[in-house]
């Protein structure tokens, strides 16, 4: 690929977990949206499907167990980087296994259980707030 193409897309998933009245964060500590609010996910590697993905992920970003549940949504993220990028961002339903506190992990800068009240008050990555309340996981978005 010359370095003037635009990148090819890469499968990805996200992580909707609510405990309560709180949602799982992770703030990211690299790649796109660095020190930004986000939900924990990342890519999905060769050979593995996207519900074995969303649990590897989990637990390697916030050191926590669940189980893949059913699509929330999905989302493009395409950027100019650097690197640019371009993701396809397929975000599942969890149910965490335990009652555990988060711990940031992995890429993940810190982690924590968000009241759903708070979540807009956090810096989001680009799309997050409207991308939850469209899916009815917060209710407004101010």
């Amino acid at each position: 690929m010359n370095t003037a193409d635009p990148p090819r897309p890469e499968l990805c998933v996200g992580i909707v977990a609510v405990r309560g009245d709180a949602l799982l964060m992770v703030q990211r500590g690299r790649g796109p949206g660095i020190g930004r609010w986000s939900l924990p996910g990342g890519r999905v590697e060769p050979g593995e499907t996207m519900a074995e993905a969303v649990v590897r992920e989990l637990e390697e970003e916030t050191g926590l167990d669940g189980v893949c549940g059913e699509l929330v949504g999905w989302v493009e993220r395409i950027g100019p980087g650097p690197p640019p990028f371009h993701y396809a961002i397929f975000d599942f339903a969890v149910m965490l296994l335990d009652d555990r506190p988060p711990r940031p992990g992995d890429d993940a800068a810190d982690a924590a259980m968000v009241p759903l009240g708070e979540v807009v008050e956090l810096d989001l990555v680009e799309g997050l707030a409207e991308f939850l309340a469209d899916h009815e996981i917060i209710d407004t978005i101010v």
